[in-house]
């Protein structure tokens, strides 16, 4: 078996075709969904700097809801339909579909609880009482709306990639990321709703997303017919969880640090609050762009290791690796270049905007190497082997919360060691994911 397969192991050429054959259509997707995101900071920024301190405490968890369920649990599910298709089990992924679903609801309603029926005692605690008052409102329609659909939509999409049908899935929710900023601007300015209509904006989308999502797949588009009748089996749960759950965990510490740098920066008031808010869209923007190159590496890594070729996983993963790479650092170096007009896109605030482009200069630099990190995460995540992500997603927080505590604080070097504390951060991040992607980590018998 392991001579067949080393005859017929892919060139690094043939693995950059394969990614981007699966890439293309999320990368599109992805390129949409940053537009999309990058007009909510507009549209939040043109409601006043209060609003966008409120956008900005919110933001963490909206981010972590877009990383949950489509990236963390989705590649969970990704890669465990991949490698039952992989092994030729049909009614396997099948069963491994419903139990997603199942995953979805209950992970969605701890969103609705927390942010949607709790938002007072959260937000404060991260913001202070100006900023949660603005945000309260856009929390309660954003997750008590939005967070169950994007959930379905989104798990019922990574079925779909677990199956090689990634154009299938992006084409559905295509249609969200284009109409979204139309219904969040109308809702939020000549209707007058302000952040609420943002929310609410976001939560209309992703109902329609999840209905069609639920219809193309019920279909048997994904190559398996979706039964709904199956016995419910801990060790399907199981086989979702051991990847899902673990990069669950590391979406929120990631997001944990935003947080808790959020509420240093808060000392100096909702005008740095707000600053840092642009500077964290910016950064997570690498998120989206790096799926659509993730999103292939966890279907094609999930495969090989399904049919017991480690050495073309590892392979692809680094292909895969330097392709997000590249992607990233020309977009970081542009904006750590130019980090006024990058800022000024997304403030209408002089004040925020100068505070802003102080972060990027720092921040910006980093990108790629946050773009490498997510791109060995996805990699993982179709390996199933998560340990080092684990201890780089707690690096990237220890250093973003305890090192803006050194530099800033004791060292005097203000918000700037707080920023320079995110960069090291960052790239620490995707330094200790990048390792281990090598034998001794990922193997039959790691």
């Amino acid at each position: 078996m392991s001579a067949v397969i080393g005859t017929l192991r892919p060139t690094p050429g043939e693995l950059g075709r394969r990614i981007l054959a699966l890439a293309a259509p999320t990368t599109l997707l992805s390129a949409l969904q940053v537009a999309a995101l990058l007009i909510e900071t507009v549209i939040a920024a043109r409601l006043g700097r209060t609003a966008l301190a409120g956008w900005a405490i919110v933001l963490p968890f909206s981010l972590l809801l877009g990383q949950m369920s489509a990236g963390a649990m989705g590649g969970g599910v990704v890669s465990a339909i991949a490698r039952a298709l992989g092994a030729k089990r049909e009614d396997e992924a099948s069963a491994l579909a419903v139990h997603a679903l199942l995953i979805a609801l209950g992970f969605s309603a701890m969103f609705v609880v927390v942010l949607a029926i709790l938002p007072g005692v959260v937000l404060p605690l991260i913001g202070g009482p100006e900023a949660a008052a603005a945000a309260i409102p856009y929390s309660i329609a954003l997750f008590g709306l939005g967070a169950v659909p994007a959930w379905v939509a989104n798990t019922l999409a990574s079925i779909l990639r677990g199956a090689g049908k990634h154009a299938l899935a992006a084409r559905v929710l295509n249609f969200a990321w284009i109409f979204y900023p139309i219904l969040a601007f109308i809702f939020a300015e000549p209707l007058g709703m302000g952040l609420m209509g943002i929310g609410l904006g976001f939560a209309i989308c992703y109902w329609v997303a999840a209905v069609v999502m639920a219809k193309v797949v019920f279909s048997g588009a994904a190559g398996f017919k979706l039964d709904l009748r199956v016995t419910l089996r801990w060790a399907l749960f199981r086989r979702i969880l051991a990847v899902g759950a673990v990069a669950c965990c590391l979406a929120f510490v990631a997001n944990m640090a935003t947080i808790l740098v959020t509420a240093r920066l808060a000392s100096y008031g909702p005008v740095a609050v707000a600053a840092y808010g642009v500077s964290a869209r910016l950064e997570f923007m690498m998120i989206p762009l790096a799926f659509g190159v993730g999103s292939a590496l966890t279907a094609l890594v999930g495969r090989s290791v399904g049919q017991g070729d480690w050495e073309t996983a590892r392979r692809t993963a680094w292909v895969g690796g330097f392709m997000a790479l590249g992607i990233c650092s020309s977009i970081g170096l542009s904006v750590a270049l130019f980090p006024l007009t990058f800022a000024n896109l997304f403030a209408s605030d002089v004040e925020v905007a100068l505070i802003a482009a102080r972060a990027l200069i720092f921040i910006g630099p980093a990108f790629g190497g946050f773009g490498l990190g997510m791109a060995m995460y996805f990699a993982a995540m179709g390996a199933g082997r998560m340990g080092y992500p684990v201890a780089a997603g707690l690096s990237r927080l220890g250093i973003a919360v305890g090192g803006g505590w050194l530099l800033g604080d004791v060292l005097g070097l203000g918000m700037d060691g707080q920023f320079l504390a995110v960069a090291l951060g960052v790239t620490s991040y995707g330094l200790l994911t990048a390792i281990a992607v090598r034998p001794g980590v990922w193997g039959p018998k790691a």
